[in-house]
């Protein structure tokens, strides 16, 4: 009851709070990458407009007014409840010079409804459509009426405003033909609007002793630009910044602006990053969420990294995918044996069918190693590692495959900086 009365309170003063300041409202949703791609359109904008994103992973009907008011949530403190309903008041009823001008809101829905809830309060003049997966599947029967609901973000998006599309995603690209707005669709497919083109990964020159970094061109308009990502590792990341390229030309940056800023862009905790293990392992860290498509671009990067020895991947549950769950799960155990991955190491119940699906493909049951808990795990790959391994880990969040990372990562007392979920009230849980 208090949680709705809060909940209810937070949405009233956010929404007075937009209509007295009006900041212009980039508003993100998809399956996967919502909050890469809000880090890259900060990295675009900051140095250009005051801006706003939403920190951590505030995106629902609690977080989103939490960003607008510009605080962090209480918890379970009622008066520190009372602290942030004051500050709204004093926003709502005192003029603040320094408000943003632009809000970059991340939108995560669970179940149907909480777009619409969202969209409510803030109504975005761009809106950006990252990719439509599996994920959160079971609360809604089928993808279809998942994509349907991630869509209304786009639809709500005016005729003088932008839409932003994945064009690489079927279910995202959809959405194209449903928009009002001008539309800049982004991919490395050839019709898309702004793509990118000849991507070397800095890891596959041995020369070049990194550990991670992308380079590209981006194509727009005809033209090329040169990008380089020096901090990352990923495919997502290519998409995020993409994205965040798109943002930049709706709001009138050109291409080389967009290309320098790109440069500080560095991928949240948790998401394909890369550390270094015991034994002068190498660990790739994607232990944020874990969802089909993003799964095998993390399977896609472990192959891709030179390895001295061999490679391991570490991989739990994939989490809220319902009907598609078992067929999901086994479709990544097959695609990772046709990547030659020598090693695999499971977490949880979901994840057996991984390994079932490995195994039908024709990867030796003595390489498939399952285990009920990431901590039980995590002693194993500590013992399994050997020098100049390369190590994926990757599950859903509520399989806290971070702990696997801690466990074997060569600076463990570096886990608060490096590693997600490592605030009190998840080291409790």
């Amino acid at each position: 009851m208090l949680k709705k009365i809060i909940q209810l309170k937070l949405k009233w003063l956010a929404k007075i709070i937009i209509s007295k300041y009006q900041p212009k409202i980039i508003g993100i949703t998809g399956s996967v990458g919502k909050t890469s791609t809000k880090e890259a359109i900060f990295a675009v904008l900051k140095d250009r407009f005051n801006i706003r994103a939403s920190i951590k992973n505030y995106n629902n009907e609690i977080g989103l007014p939490l960003t607008i008011i510009g605080s962090s949530s209480a918890g379970r403190s009622i008066f520190g409840w009372f602290a942030v309903f004051l500050r709204a008041a004093k926003i709502i009823f005192f003029k603040d010079k320094k408000y943003p001008e632009i809000l970059i809101l991340e939108m995560g829905i669970d179940r149907p409804g909480d777009m619409e809830y969202l969209l409510d309060i803030a109504k975005p003049d761009i809106g950006v459509l990252t990719f439509v997966g599996s994920v959160h599947a079971e609360y809604f029967g089928s993808k279809e009426k998942l994509r349907q609901e991630k869509s209304l973000l786009i639809k709500s998006v005016d005729k003088n405003g932008y839409s932003v599309i994945n064009y690489d995603n079927e279910a995202a690209r959809k959405s194209i033909l449903e928009s009002k707005a001008k539309v800049i669709s982004f991919g490395l497919e050839e019709k898309a609007n702004l793509r990118a083109q000849e991507i070397k990964y800095l890891f596959e020159d041995a020369s070049a002793g990194a550990l991670s970094g992308i380079n590209f061109k981006i194509m727009h308009n005809g033209a090329a630009t040169p990008a380089l990502l020096p901090n990352v590792a990923g495919m997502n990341a290519i998409y995020a910044a993409l994205a965040a390229a798109a943002v930049g030309a709706a709001l009138g940056m050109n291409m080389v602006e967009i290309s320098q800023a790109l440069k500080e862009l560095v991928s949240p905790k948790g998401r394909m990053n890369i550390i270094k293990g015991i034994k002068n392992a190498l660990l790739i860290d994607d232990t944020y969420n874990s969802e089909p498509q993003s799964a095998m671009a993390a399977l896609g990067i472990l192959k891709k990294i030179p390895a001295k020895n061999k490679r391991i991947a570490v991989l739990g549950d994939m989490l809220e995918l319902g009907r598609y769950s078992e067929e999901s799960h086994s479709d990544l155990g097959k695609y990772l044996f046709s990547l030659g991955i020598e090693d695999l190491v499971l977490v949880g119940a979901r994840a057996v069918h991984i390994g079932q699906g490995a195994e039908a493909a024709g990867m030796p049951k003595d390489n498939i190693f399952h285990f009920s808990d990431s901590v039980s795990a995590g002693l194993f790959v500590q013992d399994r590692m050997a020098e100049g391994d390369v190590v994926l880990v990757k599950g859903s969040q509520g399989m806290r495959m971070e702990r696997i990372v801690k466990e074997v990562m060569a600076e463990p007392l570096r886990a608060a900086e490096l590693l997600v979920r490592q605030e009190g009230e998840w080291m409790k849980k």
